[in-house]
Order: C-alpha cells, then sequence, then structure tokens
C-alpha cells in the first residue's frame, strides 16, 4: 500500500535545491528550472510522484531532459510545446500510451524539467533516475551499464524542429544528438531511454527526488542546527566528505561543443588558508587537487555550496571572490563497478589518474566528514 504524494510549490523549491547539489556543479540552474517547474504547476496543478516499486512492469515510462550547455538554456528559455511533441513522437511511434514520466539526471534543470512537463501532461512522476546525480553526456546512465539502447529518441527545439534518432550505440547516439543540439542553437528537450517498468525498477536510482527534496529541506533550514554548527549539520546530513574551503581566484570557462568546459582555482580561507586547490569541469565538477593532491574524482560528486547558506554553486554560477566549500559525496554505488568506471570514470574524461573512492582518498588527509 503506497501514499500517494504530490509536488506542489513548496516541494519544488526543496527538490531544486537538493537536486542542484546532487547535479556536482552542473544539471542547469536551479533557479531556471524552477521558475518552468512553479508555471506549470501553478497553471495546471500539482504532479502525483510514485514509488517506482508501485509501477507495473510492462507499462512505459518516459525520461524527460534538456540536452546541451546549461548556460545557453538560462538564455533561451523553453518554449512550452516541446513536452506535448515529445510525448505524441514517443506514444507514436511505441502505439502506445506512457504511463509515466522520470527525471534522467539530478540537476537544477533537468530535476525540474519533468515536472513540468507531468504537469502539463497530466501524467504522474516517477521517484527515480538514470544516474543519481548529473553527467554530460546522454550515455553516461546506469541504463547504458544494463543494455538498454537510448534510442528511439526524441528531439525538439524551441522552434518546433523535431527529430527521432535510432542509432547503433548509446554513444552514437551522443555524438549525433550533439550535432543537432548545436544546430537548434545549443539546448533542446529530449525523450531517451523510454523504458518498460520493470527495467526501471532494475537499473534505475530509486528514490532520487525524495532524496533531492530532503537535501534541500535541510538546506534551507540549516542554521536550525543547534548543538551543531551549520556546516557540521551539512556535512552530515549530506553524509559529505570536506574537501576545501576558499574564496574564488580564477574561473577559466569556455563554451564547446555544447559543454561548458572550464577550471576553477581557490585560495584557502580559514583552516585552509596559505593553500591552493582547483576543481575541473566538463558542465559537472570531474576533479578536485588540494596542494597538488588529488581528492576527488568522478564518477563521485564533487560539489561546491555557499561558506554561508550552503547553497550549491553550479559551474556557470561561479565568480571571482566568492567563498566556497569544497565537498565529496559518494556516488551510486553501480558506478563503482568496471562497467560504470570504463563509462563515467576520470579517465573517459582525460584526467590521468585512476578511480579511487572518495573516502579512500581522504583517508588520513586533511578531508573529513
Amino acid at each position: 500500500m503506497f501514499i500517494l504524494r504530490k509536488i506542489g510549490i513548496s516541494e519544488i523549491e526543496d527538490i531544486a535545491m537538493g537536486a542542484a547539489l546532487l547535479g556536482a556543479g552542473g544539471g542547469g540552474d536551479p533557479y531556471v528550472g524552477k521558475l518552468v517547474a512553479i508555471g506549470a504547476v501553478k497553471e495546471c496543478g500539482p504532479v502525483t510522484l510514485l514509488d517506482p516499486d508501485e509501477i507495473p512492469d510492462d507499462v512505459l515510462i518516459m525520461p524527460i531532459a534538456m540536452m546541451g550547455a546549461p548556460t545557453v538554456l538560462a538564455e533561451k528559455g523553453i518554449g512550452g510545446k516541446e513536452y506535448e511533441t515529445l510525448y505524441k513522437m514517443v506514444s507514436r511511434f511505441f502505439g502506445r500510451e506512457i504511463y509515466a514520466l522520470m527525471p534522467i539526471e539530478a540537476g537544477g534543470v533537468n530535476s525540474m524539467l519533468p515536472i513540468a512537463a507531468a504537469a502539463r501532461l497530466g501524467l504522474p512522476l516517477v521517484d527515480c533516475d538514470g544516474m543519481g546525480r548529473a553527467f554530460p553526456e546522454l550515455q553516461m546512465v546506469t541504463f547504458t551499464i544494463g543494455g538498454l539502447k537510448a534510442t528511439p529518441m526524441a528531439l525538439t527545439d524551441e522552434k518546433g524542429n523535431s527529430v527521432i534518432f535510432d542509432t547503433i550505440t548509446n554513444k552514437w547516439t551522443e555524438e549525433l544528438a550533439r550535432a543537432v543540439t548545436m544546430s537548434c542553437g545549443g539546448s533542446v528537450s529530449v525523450s531517451l531511454y523510454v523504458m518498460t517498468g520493470g527495467q526501471m525498477k532494475q537499473y534505475g536510482v530509486k528514490n532520487i527526488v525524495t532524496r533531492s527534496q530532503k537535501l534541500g529541506e535541510a538546506i534551507r533550514t540549516v542554521k536550525n542546527s543547534a548543538p551543531l554548527t551549520p556546516e557540521e549539520h551539512f556535512l552530515q546530513f549530506a553524509e559529505g566528505f570536506k574537501l576545501f574551503k576558499g574564496k574564488i581566484a580564477d574561473v577559466l570557462r569556455e563554451t564547446r561543443g555544447a559543454f561548458n568546459y572550464g577550471k576553477v582555482v581557490l585560495e584557502g580561507i580559514g583552516e585552509y588558508k596559505d593553500r591552493q586547490a582547483f576543481v575541473q569541469f566538463q558542465n559537472e565538477n570531474l576533479l578536485a587537487s588540494v596542494d597538488g593532491e588529488i581528492l576527488a574524482t568522478t564518477p563521485d560528486l564533487i560539489c561546491l555550496v555557499d561558506t554561508e547558506t550552503f547553497s550549491p554553486v553550479t559551474t556557470d554560477a561561479l565568480k571571482y571572490g566568492k567563498r566556497v566549500m569544497v565537498v565529496g559525496l559518494k556516488c551510486f554505488e553501480m558506478w563503482r563497478t568496471p562497467a560504470g568506471i570504463e563509462l563515467v570514470g576520470p579517465r573517459y574524461f582525460g584526467c590521468d589518474t585512476d578511480y579511487i573512492p572518495l573516502e579512500k582518498r581522504c583517508e588520513g588527509g586533511t578531508a573529513n566528514v
């Protein structure tokens, strides 16, 4: 017996904040995503959230996401007809109705757009995704490890252009869809990895919306943490490893191939005074190094948060002089398998290091829980 949960405006606020933390610097601006979701819920009513285990095995679940550079989406926006277009394309392809929607990753935008789509289409949302965080390329999901195909993948832009891909591998889906995304101005709406309820339950990261909401609520109330300090409370509820605290001294950033690439340099403050760190990113944070020692790499989550509010700071919001704490979070266990490391490990992104779990890198070092 499951109790139906509704996602309204207050829930959206917390989900956006928590998902932005799990986005590991990527997944888009939570403010932009939040506005889209709140607008849809105000107009169409709250969204029903379903527990993954209550989904019938034989129904179709349709993930919704944006593809492209988050900085582009923040300026270009969403037209409003994309969700209906994607639904019609996918349901027509399969000749069946869609039972529910789901997010494909956690992030400030890609956790919000499925809520907006569910509200506007009158469909429920499943409390599950395919990452437990955000990654920059569309083949980087647990469903790829499970052998699921990304295609048929439906893609549409705000102008009404649309296409369905049928590719030989998920990596080819990424390559071809990325090229179309660039032609459409750098950001598009997509549906991919359409799956059965049984496949979702077998390979998905369950309860990700609930986790995002709880994290967001904890960040919102972090000052009410006595007897712990707000920082201690944040690290405790996030199950985080404190890697560094510093002031942003430099940000190197470029948009290339519909990705945000870059590096942020930090000068230590407080107990980290006279020390230096840097974080490398491709949409999401990939590697954190302190005084030349690597303390965390993908697929573990590397998150930057404001030192006063503990609100997550996305890669497109990095600014000179801002004071941040670098926090590491353990990734979903499937990413630590050999197949997971091959798909999203540091060497895939050109980082010259093997993957070592966050907690092992931090043993005896400067980091602490």
